[in-house]
């Protein structure tokens, strides 16, 4: 009898907990990317802290051309990019650097969006600073352990070359 009881816990715990869990999230382990106007003031700030002079894109992003580079054409998403890159927190936590191009060849295609929106701006040997919103960046995922959910960030990019 105490084992049929026990059993029956279990079981109405479990549902219970999966049927509240359903209600909370659309799915079991999903989760919602906050809205671009969510991060639009904090990045506007971070630029005039750190004298960014920023265009904002239809998409959202903040980005600021340093050099537009030369060559005549520009990359698309079905470029191999080499680049040399840092990428930070808005509150100055590097997550991501190389000085070494050789060690890039990215397909832009397979890099956050907001880099397939920014990088084909410029040209080879053009340098961009993009400041993205989370929706563009790691969205509710985050990424690692320096960029939590929802977290916008920024990249300080050279093109070196594509392909």
């Amino acid at each position: 009898m105490t084992k049929k009881i026990l059993l029956t816990c279990f079981v109405l715990c479990t549902v219970t907990y999966f049927i509240s869990c359903s209600k909370s999230s659309p799915g079991y382990f999903s989760c919602s990317n906050a809205p671009v106007s969510y991060d639009t003031a904090v990045m506007r700030q971070y630029a005039k802290s750190n004298n960014l002079s920023v265009t904002q894109d239809s998409s959202g992003l903040l980005y600021q051309i340093v050099n537009p580079g030369n060559g005549g054409s520009f990359p698309t998403l079905s470029s191999t990019i080499y680049v040399t890159y840092t990428g930070s927190t808005l509150d100055g936590i590097i997550f991501d650097s190389t000085s070494n191009s050789a060690k890039t060849g990215f397909m832009l295609t397979n890099l956050i969006k907001a880099w397939q929106i920014g990088i084909p701006k410029i040209q080879a040997g053009g340098h961009i600073k993009l400041l993205c919103p989370s929706s563009l960046a790691y969205g509710c995922q985050g990424a690692g352990t320096f960029i939590p959910p929802n977290t916008p960030v920024f990249f300080d990019v050279n093109l070196v070359s594509f392909q």
